[in-house]
């Protein structure tokens, strides 16, 4: 059987790419599969610094592979490994980039929406289409709600239109929306940027943003100042203070960045 996701490591990047495009990177059970085994060879390559998720064909990903769910009870429906697969782009040590040439459908969005960063072509497409089809977008609503405008949410949610990748950022889905011909040039852009950062300042910043805070502030306050004294006075804190003072970059950029 071919296999349906590649990963490759270059520079301190890790490229997973979907590559089924016969189905439209939809996600069926196999391309489900080696999607979690890539990322799990990714969190665990120490070479690895960022994680590009990318596409062959013209679609990025049209979602569930809704010719597995025909007639399936739903204990049986593909959705149910889904969640663990938002999580595990969501909680990820490793900054993850969404690197989208075309279209993004229901559960492709909830992947978008996962990663850290987004970026899409101008002409990529997106839409919310399970009303459509009499479902409802209930697993995506996890990690793209916390992306979205509320107003937007409840539009495209309600009446599963189809919006491009200017629209999508402007209602938060997307960082980046490029013209098509600038799609490599801004993705490198970020990876260039976040590979500039300490491993563990960065693992220790996404827990921090997905973390849910204290009722209170005092409460808020002394967690924060525990986290960054910690890093502060810690070996990669301290390499990156003496980088600074020496005008070098720190250790742990990769050799291309230097």
């Amino acid at each position: 059987m071919d296999e349906l996701v590649h990963f490759e490591v270059a520079d301190g990047v890790g490229t997973i790419t979907l590559d089924s495009p016969h189905n439209r990177n939809a996600l069926s059970a196999q391309l489900r599969r080696e999607l979690k085994g890539h990322l799990d060879a990714a969190m665990d390559d120490d070479a690895v610094r960022v994680v590009v998720l990318a596409h062959t064909g013209k679609v990025f990903c049209a979602g569930m592979d809704l010719k597995e769910s025909r007639s399936a009870d739903s204990d049986e429906q593909g959705v149910n490994e889904f969640p663990a697969l938002l999580e595990q782009i969501w909680t990820s040590p490793k900054p993850v980039v969404a690197k989208l040439a075309g279209p993004a459908r229901a559960g492709g969005v909830g992947l978008v929406a996962a990663c850290d960063i987004a970026v899409a072509a101008e002409s990529a497409t997106f839409a919310f289409t399970e009303v459509r089809i009499g479902v409802v977008p209930a697993v995506i609503s996890v990690t793209v709600l916390p992306r979205l405008h509320a107003r937007p949410a409840h539009e495209l949610f309600l009446t599963g239109e189809t919006f491009d990748g200017r629209r999508a950022a402007e209602i938060g889905l997307l960082n980046s929306a490029v013209p098509a011909e600038e799609l490599d040039a801004e993705v490198k852009r970020y990876t260039d940027m976040l590979a500039l950062g300490g491993p563990h300042a960065l693992a220790a910043t996404k827990a921090m943003l997905t973390s849910q805070r204290p009722a209170s502030m005092s409460e808020d306050f002394a967690e924060m100042l525990q986290l960054s004294a910690k890093h502060f006075a810690g070996e990669e804190g301290q390499e990156g203070i003496a980088a600074f003072a020496e005008k070098r970059k720190p250790r742990w950029v990769p050799d291309a960045l230097t």
